[in-house]
């Protein structure tokens, strides 16, 4: 079953009715759910369908090709170059029964081993022989986990596949509101409460979702799922990273070094400094393929976009495996159920709670009545002086009907109190950002909490309040 991705099975099922042979990426996250969604939109028919090895040499590559031919009865010995495995598939095309030929190759850029042309057979697959032949009858889908390759390769190529794509679908997380879904189809006795604390642990990864078990409260789930003996996903984290990037070291310094930073994020020569890495283009690489596989993101300041940026660790579970799994010190099994109401649990959950909103900004503001209403979405910070104490917003939603949303993010197991010095806290960044800023639309305090706030004397200063109801939205 199914849960959500309409848009998405719209434009591949959608591939069939074009009159020119389509060549369609999907990317997005390793676990996001990208074979699934095609396989099932598909029914699982195809004229040819192949999974690169992941770690694979070129002659493991090619002999997995030819297993795949196999598969589907074509008889055939182990190519030795990528252009006699692509002869070998046009063979299976020309025999196989008229109509659209679907062909779906997953996990493409794990068989682009070094010195092995792959994307020059890949071009002349396309180029010389699918777009020429006179049935326009092939529908190419290649799917990946690796989206920094997928970008490169395929949508900002240089050469031959330069704008060859027809389609491109980048699969993104389940929100709050398709992961309820997706418990009620699994029947799990969850509340929204439950959910929400799922999703600062698993992010909207479908893949981690489907080990939750029946009968478990929340922090038996997680006790059994990550910290018991035989724990199912105890070694994910090393996986995620090394699948993804051959040499993941350099990769996992920055990681690291955003865990441990700041929660609002730290800047590029922050980055440099922590982690002791060398300015240049490997490292602009490092954050550029963090970012577009959907460990990080970029999130610009207010003011100037290039020189403020902020690099935020975005990946839910990677927050979760540096605030939870690997402190976890003393290999207790029942780790979450321990710790459940500890002060280093509330801390990880006010962080976390964070990195939920701000991947809810679609649903924060249709609550505020500004679904379609053009917004910048962006951060804003002041560094402290004698004049006046620094200031962080992590979350400011410029509108163009003239005010500018201040968003404070809280979470609570209870309704939140704004007390006097959280009051004055607010107080001195609405005035920092009012003078220092270049904005001069009207502000507006926007809160964001799990339960809502008590309405004594310090709520006036709030013009709207957004609950976790509203990111179910």
């Amino acid at each position: 079953m199914i849960i959500g991705r309409e848009k998405e099975r719209r434009e591949l099922l959608g591939l069939l009715d074009k009159e020119e042979s389509q060549f369609c990426a999907v990317y997005g996250r390793r676990r996001v759910g990208k074979t699934y969604l095609i396989r099932e939109t598909f029914n699982y028919h195809f004229c040819f369908q192949h999974t690169g090895v992941a770690k694979g040499t070129l002659r493991q590559q090619l002999t997995a090709f030819r297993n795949s031919l196999l598969a589907v009865g074509m008889k055939c010995a182990i190519p030795k170059t990528w252009i006699e495995a692509f002869e070998l598939l046009k063979q299976l095309i020309n025999n196989a029964p008229g109509g659209k030929k679907v062909i779906f190759i997953d996990e493409l850029p794990w068989m682009d081993t070094p010195k092995g042309n792959l994307i020059g057979a890949l071009e002349n697959f396309w180029n010389g022989w699918a777009t020429a032949r006179r049935e326009k009858d092939i529908v190419l889908i290649v799917c990946g986990s690796a989206t920094s390759w997928i970008s490169k390769k395929l949508m900002k190529d240089k050469g031959g596949l330069r704008g060859r794509l027809t389609n491109r679908i980048k699969l993104v997380p389940f929100t709050l509101r398709e992961c309820e879904l997706f418990a009620k189809g699994a029947n799990l006795a969850l509340g929204r409460k439950d959910i929400l604390e799922l999703y600062m642990i698993f992010g909207g990864i479908p893949y981690y979702w489907s080990f939750l078990k029946k009968g478990l409260s929340v922090a038996q789930n997680v006790d059994q799922l990550f910290f018991n003996e035989t724990a199912q996903l105890h070694d994910e984290f090393e996986a995620l990273y090394a699948i993804l990037f051959r040499n993941p070291g350099n990769y996992l310094k920055v990681i690291e070094c955003l865990s441990n930073g700041k929660k609002s994020g730290m800047t590029r020569e922050d980055i440099l400094m922590a982690s002791k890495l060398t300015d240049g283009g490997t490292f602009s690489t490092i954050l550029e393929e963090l970012e577009e596989c959907g460990f990080i993101r970029r999130f610009a300041s207010a003011d100037t976009a290039e020189t403020n940026a902020l690099y935020q660790l975005i990946d839910n579970y990677t927050l979760f495996y540096y605030h939870c799994i690997k402190k976890n010190a003393f290999t207790d099994e029942h780790y979450w159920s321990n710790t459940f109401m500890s002060s280093s649990h509330h801390v990880w959950k006010g962080h976390a709670f964070e990195r939920v909103c701000l991947q809810h900004v679609a649903q924060m503001k249709a609550a505020l009545g500004i679904a379609g209403v053009q917004t910048n979405v962006c951060s804003w910070f002041a560094r402290g002086s004698d004049e006046r104490r620094g200031a962080q917003i992590d979350l400011v939603i410029q509108r163009a009907d003239g005010f500018t949303d201040i968003c404070e993010m809280k979470h609570s197991t209870t309704i939140f109190t704004i007390d006097k010095d959280y009051a004055k806290d607010l107080q001195n960044k609405i005035e920092a950002y009012q003078e220092l800023s270049k904005d001069k639309r009207t502000l507006h305090l926007v809160m964001i909490t799990t339960n809502g706030i008590v309405h004594n004397n310090y709520y006036n200063m709030v013009q709207k309040e957004i609950t976790m109801d509203d990111l179910f939205g």
